[in-house]
């Protein structure tokens, strides 16, 4: 009777079983991509969207009227300082410093007999020969004549300086713009409308803002030169530009609660153009081995974020992590997975805990420094 009820259970536990490992046989296996969770020394990064600027900018001005005689350079191109750029007519001002030149010698001529005349006076006077009236007479025509050759040396400066402003050379080195005025224009001293406008784009600047809140930490680490990376291509960061923090306003904007910042850059390529919109990322410190996975691993779901990690047995398992902050490509990961352990990059959408993967080629590779 034993015998009998313990082959008559068994029966039904070999059904099970040989059912269970059928299922098991016939389960989708999902290809995924995979990699090994890493650690890696992980910059630490506020972001911001940025206006390039020009670290110098001058519209250039006539400082004197007269006729553009020569256009010394084209649109566009890259002047130095002190570089010609536009001739206005000298020959009026040849004349004027001529001009000036002769009377202040006329007058030079006059004032030293004036001056002689009043020394001899000054002897007559003691000899009695002369009236103390005339002799102050004599004094006080010397003294005039003086103050007007001073007045005529003046004269000759303001002409000499009006003759070189005929020639308009450029006060800073950089970028000229559109030409607005053309050779036979008339050039009108201090004219609203400028000559042209140059931009200084070596170096450049960058402004952007950060919120308020990250104001101490920017205090904190300010005296260690900050460095600034921006992007101004499609996201390659092979492309970006790098600069240092030069700049931080006194005050937070009340109205966005913002602080302003700005970055200069060597701009030797001219990748970074005034007006142009970039990507700002502004590197406080060095985390050091950091764990860190690529972004596309963690998955967001109604109960937070996870992982799905990669068993021995070519199984996954959902894992929930903590995902510290963002950097770049990765995930930085304070809690749920340590350095080691595998994880799905790649087709998370069709897996579940249990779910049986194989990894495809190369998936499985570590993640280098990037």
């Amino acid at each position: 009777m034993t015998r009998t009820f313990r082959f008559a259970f068994a029966g039904p536990l070999v059904l099970v079983a040989a059912c269970s490992q059928g299922h098991a046989r016939g389960a989708p296996t999902i290809p995924v991509s995979a990699v090994q969770v890493t650690t890696k020394d992980v910059p630490y990064e506020l972001t911001a969207t940025g206006t390039v600027e020009p670290r110098q900018t001058a519209q250039v001005e006539a400082q004197v009227t007269g006729i553009v005689t020569r256009v010394a350079f084209h649109e566009g191109d890259e002047v130095a300082a002190g570089q010609l750029l536009f001739q206005i007519d000298p020959r009026p001002f040849q004349a004027a410093l001529a001009q000036a030149v002769a009377t202040m010698h006329r007058d030079s001529a006059q004032a030293m007999q004036a001056d002689r005349d009043a020394d001899r006076y000054a002897t007559l006077v003691k000899q009695d020969y002369v009236t103390q009236e005339d002799y102050d007479t004599k004094r006080s025509a010397a003294a005039a004549a003086d103050a007007q050759v001073r007045a005529d040396s003046a004269n000759v400066t303001a002409a000499r300086l009006n003759l070189e402003y005929a020639s308009v050379r450029a006060p800073i080195g950089g970028r000229t713009g559109g030409l607005l005025v053309k050779e036979g224009n008339l050039a009108r001293a201090n004219n609203v409308t400028p000559l042209v406008i140059i931009n200084q784009i070596r170096p450049i600047l960058v402004r952007f803002a950060v919120p308020q809140a990250n104001l101490p930490q920017i205090q904190r680490f300010k005296g260690n030169d900050l460095q600034i990376r921006v992007n101004p291509g499609a996201g390659d960061t092979a492309s970006d530009e790098v600069g240092r923090l030069t700049f931080m306003d006194n005050a937070v904007d009340t109205s966005t609660g913002t602080v302003l910042l700005k970055g200069e850059f060597a701009n030797e390529d001219r990748a970074l153009w005034p007006g142009q919109f970039v990507n700002v990322r502004l590197e406080l410190y060095i985390e050091k081995s950091a764990t860190v996975v690529p972004a596309a691993a963690v998955t967001t779901g109604q109960t937070g974020t996870f992982v799905f990690v990669v068993n021995p047995d070519q199984t996954v398992t959902l894992r929930p992590v903590t995902v510290e902050r963002t950097a770049g490509g990765f995930a930085v990961i304070s809690q749920g997975i340590k350095s080691g352990e595998t994880v799905v990059t790649d087709g998370q959408v069709r897996l579940a805990s249990g779910s049986k993967v194989s990894v495809k080629t190369g998936g499985s590779a570590q993640m280098g420094d990037q």
